[in-house]
């Protein structure tokens, strides 16, 4: 192999195996990958072949290894590498600290390889980042989950691509999409029809996400025979839920009281998962936040899982992290 000359001060990786293909993926057209790494981590890479080499601060050097490395395995999985990857994992390398055992003896940090899609009817969806992933593991091996975090984490549409993987498996026979009934600064009681109707429309994301997963028409057959139902949290009074995949979106706006309701509508066979931002929360002043009180009154049960999402989990254009981020600065100061 034709390697570039190191300087002593250089970090670098050799990739295998050496695929022409997989390498250019890994670099994006005209190298656009690397010059994000070397923008974001304010460092110089050099490579030839499979050999790269990389200049600047030892930690941030060592970072944009970590990176350059942990892409290369998703390049197994990607015709293209998304500019979208490498802004996720640029991030999740800054959560970590450099790594100190030569890249070249490590598995991949993300265990990619060896972490199975969701498969849909329109496709698989593979996800991004170590906390989807761990998501996604738990929402496949605890009958209750929690997903909490800001917008644009994937929590929500995750779980609706695991109800339909679930749904196409006949590991269940219906997916209920669940919403509490609570204004954010709207008023509810213009909409026109009855309390399902003037739900609806705030369950458009995950409509969104079913359309995509198994389409339009599809969605609306299996509406037709209840397959899959849309519901205020109101209407999940009284009733036991068996084969059922349950979301419960925007949970942070539910009562204690409703909380404990929704919980203990599960039935056999059942999955649930509960998502929400505890930052969003719209209940009147005074009444407290059934998902906040569910997090610390739940927290040690082992049966249900928790996953906890952040600002640096944001799988959105990269400025929703700066948005995301910002806010919080100024509340937490306010």
């Amino acid at each position: 192999m034709n390697r570039l000359e190191i300087l002593p001060s250089a970090h670098s990786v050799s990739l295998e195996p050496n695929d022409a293909h997989r390498l250019a993926s890994l670099c994006g057209q005209f190298d656009e990958n690397l010059r994000l790494i070397e923008q974001r981590l304010n460092v110089e890479i050099r490579s030839r072949d499979n050999f790269f080499a990389v200049y600047g601060d030892a930690e941030a050097a060592q970072l944009a290894i970590d990176t350059i490395y942990n892409l290369y395995q998703q390049t197994a999985h990607y015709p293209e590498l998304p500019i979208e990857e490498v802004h996720l994992n640029l991030r999740q390398s800054a959560r970590n600290k450099p790594m100190t055992q030569p890249v070249s003896n490590l598995k991949p940090a993300s265990d990619i390889e060896n972490f199975s899609v969701i498969r849909t009817k329109k496709g698989n969806i593979k996800p991004r980042g170590l906390n989807q992933q761990r998501y996604v593991r738990a929402m496949q091996t605890h009958d209750i989950n929690f997903g909490i975090g800001p917008a644009g984490t994937g929590k929500t549409y995750l779980a609706v691509a695991c109800a339909v993987e679930a749904l196409l498996r006949d590991e269940v026979e219906r997916i209920l999409l669940v919403r509490p009934a609570v204004e954010a600064g709207e008023r509810l009681g213009f909409l026109p029809g009855d309390l399902a109707q003037k739900v609806d429309p705030y369950l458009r994301p995950l409509y969104d996400a079913l359309h995509e997963m198994l389409g339009f028409e599809a969605v609306v057959k299996l509406q037709e025979r209840s397959v899959i139902e849309i519901a205020p949290l109101a209407y999940m009074r009284g009733r036991t839920l068996n084969s059922a995949y349950i979301i419960l979106d925007e949970s942070q706006n539910t009562t204690r009281e409703q909380m404990k309701m929704f919980l203990t509508r599960i039935g056999f066979g059942s999955t649930a998962v509960i998502t929400g931002d505890t930052s969003q929360i719209d209940l009147p002043k005074g009444v407290s936040s059934g998902l906040i009180h569910a997090r610390e009154v739940l927290k040690n049960a082992e049966e249900i899982s928790f996953t906890n999402f952040e600002s640096r989990d944001v799988v959105r254009h990269p400025v929703v992290q700066t948005v995301v981020d910002a806010y919080d600065s100024f509340e937490s100061q306010s």
